[in-house]
Order: C-alpha cells, then sequence, then structure tokens
C-alpha cells in the first residue's frame, strides 16, 4: 500500500514560549519535529508542510530522514491543502495527516487508523471525555454539559487520499481539523482508539511531560565494531570509501576498507545482527573486490526497516601511514552520502599506536567504530 505520512508543521506555536517555534524546540534531547519524524517514519512517505522561514530548522531537525519539505500557507487547514496538492505527481492511495506537536504518538494509535482505513474512507483517533463539562460565565459556573458521546480528538487522522484532496479543493472556510474538512464533504469519519501519551505539546508545561513521556520509551543501542587488515604489494588504501595513495594496499575478500568494515560490523551489534560474515561470508566468491558500501549500506537499511535512526557514528583508524588528517573531510563526507546521514553526526580520527605492536611496525591496519541507534 503507498501511503504518505503528511506531517503539518507550519505553525508559530507561540503558547508554548521559548523563542523558536514549539516543533524546533529540543525534547528529551532532540527537536519536537525529530521525535515525530522517527515515530511516524515507518509508515510511509514523509512530506512535512513548513513556514518559508523554517527550512534551514526543518533540515536540521529531519536529517538523515528522507522527508520532503512543502511551504505551508497563513491557515492549518490551507497548509494541509498544499502539502495533498503536492502529492498529485505521485499520488498515494492512503494519507495519514498528523500534527507535528504530538511527538509522543504511538505505534497502537497509528495502526488502529492503519487498520479502520482498509475497510473505511476516513479514520481518526480519539478519547472519550471522562470530565465532567461545565459551561463558563464570567469566571462562574454557568451550566453543566452532558458528556455523553463527546471525544477529544488526535491524530494522525487517516484518509483515502482522492477524497481528502478533493474536500480540501472544495473547503471555503476554516477547519479545526481535517475531519471536520471531510464531515464537511460528506464524508463519513470512523473513531479509532486514541491515547492519553497522544497529547499535543501547547504550553511550556507540556515539554515536560513529552520528555518523561519519551525518555520512559525511549530505546537506545549501541554498538561495537572492529576489524584488521593486513598489508600487501599494491599503491593505495581505500578507508571510508576513498583512495588514498600508498605504497601499499590493504589485503581483503573485499575490498578491504577496515574502517567501514568496523562501522558496518557497530551497526550490526547495535541491532544484535551479528557482523559482516553472517550477511556476507567471505566464501562466498560474488563478494571478491566487492565495495564495501555494500555492506554499508545493508546495515543502515536493515537498522532503519528494524524502526532505528543513526544517531551518531564515531570511528578511529589506527595506523602509522597514510596519514588520515588530510583526507578526513572528504571521507566524512562519503560516508554521510552512503548512509543519507548528516556529516555533523559521523567523527572519523586516527591515531598511531607509538610503532608498538603491527600497526606500530606497519604491518596493517586496525579500526574501532561505536553507532548508536534511537527507536523511531
Amino acid at each position: 500500500m503507498d501511503r504518505v505520512i503528511l506531517i503539518v508543521a507550519a505553525g508559530r506555536g507561540r503558547r508554548a514560549g521559548g523563542g523558536l517555534p514549539k516543533q524546533w524546540r529540543a525534547v528529551a534531547g532532540q527537536p519536537v519535529a525529530r521525535w515525530t519524524v522517527q515515530r511516524m517514519a515507518p509508515y510511509g512517505r514523509l512530506v512535512m508542510v513548513i513556514h518559508p522561514d523554517d527550512h534551514a530548522l526543518a533540515d536540521a531537525a529531519c536529517a538523515g530522514f528522507d522527508v520532503t519539505l512543502v511551504t505551508g500557507g497563513a491557515e492549518r487547514s490551507e497548509s494541509v491543502r498544499l502539502g495533498l496538492e503536492a502529492l498529485t505527481d505521485h499520488p498515494p492511495a492512503e494519507v495519514l495527516i498528523h500534527d507535528v506537536a504530538r511527538c509522543c504518538v504511538t505505534a497502537e494509535v497509528v495502526k488502529g487508523v492503519l487498520d479502520a482505513l482498509a475497510t473505511v474512507e476516513a479514520a481518526a483517533p480519539a478519547v472519550p471525555v471522562s470530565d465532567a463539562l461545565w459551561v463558563g460565565a464570567e469566571g462562574y459556573v454557568a451550566g453543566t454539559q452532558d458528556r455523553a458521546g463527546l471525544y477529544r480528538a488526535q491524530t494522525p487522522q487517516g484518509f483515502h487520499y482522492d477524497a481528502i484532496l478533493a474536500a480540501h479543493r472544495a473547503n471555503t472556510r476554516t477547519a479545526a481539523d481535517d475531519v471536520e474538512v471531510a464531515r464537511t464533504a460528506g464524508m463519513r469519519v470512523t473513531i479509532t482508539p486514541g491515547s492519553e501519551a497522544n497529547f499535543k505539546i501547547t504550553t511550556p508545561e507540556d515539554f515536560l511531560r513529552a520528555s518523561q513521556e519519551l525518555q520512559d520509551d525511549m530505546d537506545v543501542r549501541l554498538g561495537n565494531g572492529y576489524d584488521v587488515h593486513a598489508f600487501e604489494d599494491g599503491d593505495h588504501v581505500i578507508l571510508c570509501g576513498v583512495r588514498i595513495p600508498h605504497e601499499r594496499k590493504l589485503k581483503g575478500h573485499s575490498d578491504a576498507d577496515v574502517a567501514m568494515h568496523a562501522v558496518t560490523d557497530a551497526l550490526y551489534g547495535a541491532l544484535a545482527e551479528g557482523d559482516i560474515g553472517r550477511h556476507f561470508p567471505p566464501t562466498d566468491p560474488q563478494w571478491k573486490g566487492a565495495a564495501s558500501e555494500i555492506f554499508l549500506k545493508h546495515a543502515v537499511d536493515l537498522a532503519r526497516a528494524k524502526g532505528f535512526a543513526i544517531g551518531n557514528i564515531d570511528v578511529t583508524i589506527v595506523c602509522e601511514r597514510p596519514k588520515i588528517g588530510p583526507h578526513a573531510d572528504e571521507m566524512t563526507h562519503e560516508m554521510a552520502r552512503i548512509m543519507d546521514l548528516d556529516r555533523t553526526r559521523i567523527s572519523i580520527k586516527a591515531t598511531t599506536s607509538e610503532r608498538l605492536g603491527f600497526t606500530g611496525r606497519e604491518e596493517g591496519i586496525s579500526a574501532l567504530a561505536t553507532a548508536t541507534l534511537v527507536a523511531s
């Protein structure tokens, strides 16, 4: 099923305080918008509607994720329509429209909407109202309101794409949410179970609540990788995907990129998925001379398929020569390209072993790497 997750992030969020719009402020160590992207990424193509002034903030918050940015409008309903219009060249079958400030949305809430969409044209989560309701006037209780049949609306709100696009095109008034737009167009919207955890950050106090929710639910994985390759006759080495002139080359079944192998094994380790040899056996002739980025891309794709975002990569190359410093920027750029990761999340450095051991005798090169994964 082709599906788009349309994240609405064009608002200014002034009630939340803090200077920056709330979606770009940090909670539990990263921007609100990034938490939302991580939570919604497993369910479809990501499109985020943003304010025209916020491109740099959105790029930083979404680094490492494939997110299409669309400029929104002055009102929420206009922003959603513009986001939907941006999909017309490759229209999805379904679209989930989600408020960026609901960064604690749970998998159960999302799956409830998706399950309903298999048989209905529109579905949205909600929580039944449980508190007594008063009618107020001039600061006093002026009456009560029966709460039977009343719900607090949440997102993501799911629709068949063609139907909600037509509803937004026909809409001529400001709407509180997309369910209102859909109902105005005559669509029948099924209520699915919401969650108290799926609250919308609105006030400064909500940041503390969100931080507690996210930290309690955070799944962080750490993996280590270590690799060694000996030298043999040659005229270059390949490290982090970069060809570096040298009077010898590294010996290996593949291209012997010792640093990239260490990073790959660190990712596999964080996933409890063994090492490169498990996935690409050296006894298999098809991997003879293979580019190591094949292995690294497999580990990266496996991490994302399992619902993890890569937090950072740190690799140390141990050798007397060649000198790594002059090539570190190019190596970082290449690793960022292969991993589809912001270069600020990649650390590549080198050290010597003070002429001790096999690296000190220039018999080979070793590399150590650490990878951090965060469940999305």
